[in-house]
């Protein structure tokens, strides 16, 4: 649930945040993200068009944004969008990465207010240049890694090692989100159709197909999961028969990780969802579409990042070739 103290707000600004929420249909976190950026920069305009040359973070959290109105949206240029961005880096010491997801808060609130709202009829944004940090590849296991975090658990008969393989097994087998791995329910698993309902970002449902390894892993913890008296309906509980927590789950791969001796890598559970992704597309040949589909990803480039995957592994098979270093005599 959103936590927005909607009278310290312009109605323009509360406004764009139902749009969010329930025309676009983002997530809660999601919508705060946005939400906070647009009041940092808000009150970052209030502060420079009433002439203050030097502008602090104290005074960004002291100013009230509450009595904005439409004509200080109009005063906004994009040089002024330059000068907050200056603020950011000089002052808030902010980094290129996070600089560039203000940016995109930016664009989406004014692209809003000039096409949505219409408050406006230019839109400031519209030829602001912010260059976006080159992401790094992700962080994946490997084929044998992976087996290897499987075999941390693979023999226990303990009823919280079965839960915990059965919960490692769908992270690398499915790509689930931490999120949504946790709001799984037992009504979320159709083990007839062998098939579970995944809640996603922005609340928006998906159908993931379960194979061998996860059936065979969620059988032998239903078997567990049955016996507890609980009317809790979630699928993964903790000792305290309650929904598992994030930090539980995290704590649980971590240690898994650790186990397998995989530890110090940076290694997370987001990182289980790569190895999935990487190794469905390099060795499990799915094709980036149906990739895009069983992530629940929005956009089509958010999933091409794994097709990179692809070339790195490409050119090191090429470069390990036991003739690369091969060169033909030349006389001279």
């Amino acid at each position: 649930m959103l936590h927005i103290q909607h009278d310290e707000n312009p109605d323009f600004l509360n406004e764009y945040i139902t749009h969010l929420s329930v025309v676009k249909g983002l997530a809660d976190s999601t919508v705060m993200g946005y939400y906070q950026d647009v009041r940092q920069f808000l009150r970052f305009c209030l502060l420079n068009q009433a002439g203050n040359s030097r502008i602090t973070a104290d005074m960004i959290l002291e100013t009230e944004i509450r009595d904005m109105t439409i004509e200080n949206l109009k005063k906004i240029t994009l040089k002024e969008i330059y000068q907050y961005y200056n603020f950011l880096s000089r002052v808030c010491e902010n980094k290129g990465k996070i600089r560039c997801r203000k940016g995109s808060s930016l664009r989406s609130f004014f692209h809003y207010l000039t096409t949505q709202a219409r408050l406006l009829e230019h839109n400031p944004t519209e030829n602001l240049e912010i260059s976006s940090p080159r992401n790094p590849l992700p962080k994946y296991l490997n084929l044998n890694e992976s087996m290897d975090l499987l075999e941390t658990k693979a023999d226990s008969e303990n009823p919280a090692e079965i839960r915990d393989y059965c919960i490692l097994t769908l992270f690398l087998n499915c790509g689930l989100r931490l999120g949504e791995l946790v709001a799984l329910n037992l009504s979320s698993l159709d083990m007839q159709e062998e098939k579970m309902r995944i809640m996603g970002k922005g609340s928006k449902e998906r159908i993931i197909y379960l194979n061998q390894a996860c059936m065979a892993a969620l059988e032998e913890y239903l078997a567990i999961r049955r016996e507890i008296e609980t009317p809790e309906i979630s699928l993964f509980l903790s000792n305290r028969k309650k929904r598992i927590s994030r930090r539980r789950v995290q704590q649980i791969v971590e240690t898994s990780l650790k186990e397998a001796g995989l530890a110090g890598r940076g290694l997370s559970t987001h990182k289980l969802r790569h190895t999935a992704a990487t190794l469905m597309y390099q060795q499990g040949g799915t094709d980036i579409l149906t990739l895009k589909s069983i992530l629940g990803h929005e956009s089509i480039a958010t999933t091409q990042i794994y097709t990179h995957l692809g070339e790195t592994a490409e050119r090191e098979a090429m470069n390990n070739s036991p003739l690369a270093g091969t060169k033909r005599k030349v006389k001279t």
